[in-house]
């Protein structure tokens, strides 16, 4: 490598195509292995699974109380997410992730709400 570019210094511009080449041949190796670790799955066990959802209902619970809503509980919140699978039944990690992020303050208000009322009858 060191005689290569001692030759494209004498020649010019070749110093940096060197590099480069090397470089790129570094970078694609490094996303052969990078695709080759998404390939492997990871799967959760039960109390993973549990831990991820409880801290992600949290999560959701502090960004509503960051805007007002004083009271919100995770346990609340995986309630109101939950609610929606007792016809279906629990669906993949990925739709509930999204179910508990995109949860909007509204439709939880409209939720609790609801339970409200059920509860006074």
């Amino acid at each position: 490598m060191d005689r290569k570019l001692w030759e494209a210094e004498d020649e010019g511009n070749f110093i940096i195509e060197d590099d480069l080449s090397e470089q790129s041949n570094s970078f694609q190796s490094e996303i052969k292995e990078d695709s080759y670790n998404k390939n492997k799955v990871h799967e959760l066990d039960e109390n993973e699974l549990s831990q991820t959802i409880e801290e992600l209902c949290l999560s959701k619970a502090e960004e509503f109380r960051m805007i007002g809503y004083d009271h919100v509980t995770g346990h609340e919140i995986w309630e109101c997410i939950s609610n929606k699978y007792k016809k279906e039944g629990i669906p993949n990690l990925h739709k509930i992730v999204n179910d508990i992020l995109t949860l909007k303050v509204t439709h939880f208000m409209n939720w609790l709400t609801m339970n409200a009322y059920k509860d006074v009858r």
